[in-house]
């Protein structure tokens, strides 16, 4: 068995372990990443597009976004969809001049990737058999096999980063952790198009029929969504099916949804999920591993990247000062966002999707609200500054 030390164990190689072991490489503090699947796999997921201003700032100044602030494409409002019409939300102008950017989940997890190996910090793809042990002694232990080898590595901290379904999270002890979840009886079947956006900016769009969304990933990418059954069988959607679907639900008069080829295509579940504390002694929880929201607000991507921005900078000033003021907030001061989040998700999934068991004076709500909305100032505003992300929480 190998046996090697770091300061920081990272399980997880996904955008919360990689920026986590950028920030900390920044500072000085010596970081071993491992990832369970490959790194073509891992650079080949198709996630989230949509970053705050927030993130983009810390990945900029932190010499992480090179490429997503020369590629990444500024957008400064979004539009709502419903009874046959549209109305922008001026995100900048209601959020102080703040925006969002669209730049792929992927495209970012390949710069972060790059950044890794350039550091020349160990990053171990294919990894298995990982558990984590000894969680609440001085130097947690993280197990793992790689290229048939078995390897022991002793850390000051464990960060689990690893996803809802890692091993991070399960080997916490059982009734440590208050789980608070909700499954939504619905997903998305999303698409990835050939075909330039219809659209400068996202559609957000309510439908007797369901919910659909015109989302892009780049000037020749088109990023498309509609509302369906969370075990919907793909087989049941040929091409031209669900692009059928999505004229009905996004077509308007005079407007032109512009179809291509498809090149990927699947269907996500829809879950709400918290987890309290996000961490047991040396082990800390970060991203997925510790909460999920649905899609519908764009807040996942963002909330991870908001823990390990926490979690870096109480880390840092726990290894220089030997503070733990930073760490033992560390869970109060990322849940008071995440639970923000998880109303705006909540409550925007509400508003904009049809739900099987709802009638017609469910649908009059939901089209009061959208009016609303798009005719309050107040009302666009708070959508707005949660849109774009809240300075502080």
């Amino acid at each position: 068995m190998s046996r090697t030390r770091t300061q920081v164990g990272i399980v997880g190689a996904g955008p919360a372990g990689l920026t986590l072991a950028h920030l900390l490489q920044r500072e000085g503090v010596d970081t071993v990443v491992i990832e369970d699947r490959s790194q073509e796999y891992v650079e080949a997921r198709i996630r989230a597009g949509v970053i705050e201003q927030g993130i983009v700032d810390l990945l900029v100044e932190t010499g992480a976004g090179g490429r997503l602030e020369s590629e990444g494409l500024v957008h400064h409002g979004i539009e709502l969809q419903f009874a046959g019409e549209r109305h922008r939300i001026p995100l900048s102008e209601l959020a102080e001049g703040r925006a969002i950017v669209i730049y792929g989940q992927t495209e970012l997890v390949k710069d972060l990737i790059r950044l890794r190996l350039a550091s020349e910090q160990p990053l171990y793809f294919d990894v298995e058999h990982v558990t984590v042990d000894d969680l609440q002694t001085d130097h947690p232990l993280v197990r793992f096999h790689h290229d048939g080898e078995a390897h022991e590595l002793a850390c000051d901290v464990i960060a689990g980063c690893d996803g809802f379904h890692g091993i991070c999270r399960p080997s916490i002890p059982a009734g440590v952790l208050s789980e608070f979840s909700r499954e939504y009886a619905f997903g998305w079947l999303g698409i990835l198009a050939a075909v330039a956006p219809s659209n400068d900016e996202l559609v957000y769009a309510h439908h007797e029929r369901g919910f659909a969304l015109l989302s892009l990933r780049s000037p020749e990418l088109s990023r498309l969504y509609i509302q369906c059954r969370p075990d919907e069988d793909l087989t049941a959607w040929p091409d031209g099916r669900i692009w059928e679907e999505l004229q009905t639900r996004l077509g308007l008069d005079g407007w032109t949804l512009a179809e291509g080829p498809i090149l990927e295509k699947g269907v996500t579940g829809m879950r709400s999920f918290v987890c309290e504390p996000m961490q047991y002694g040396r082990l800390f929880l970060a991203g997925d591993a510790a909460h999920i929201v649905p899609p519908t607000g764009a807040k996942g991507l963002n909330l991870a990247l908001h823990d390990v921005q926490v979690l870096a900078a109480a880390l840092v000033d726990w290894f220089r000062s030997g503070s733990t003021t930073g760490l033992d907030a560390y869970s109060e001061t990322c849940l008071r966002r995440i639970w923000r989040a998880e109303h705006f998700s909540w409550w925007m999934t509400r508003m904009l999707h049809r739900a099987a068991d709802e009638d017609a004076f469910d649908l009059k709500l939901q089209l009061s609200q959208l009016r609303y909305v798009t005719t309050s100032r107040a009302a666009a505003t708070s959508l707005a500054e949660n849109y774009v992300g809240l300075d502080s929480v």
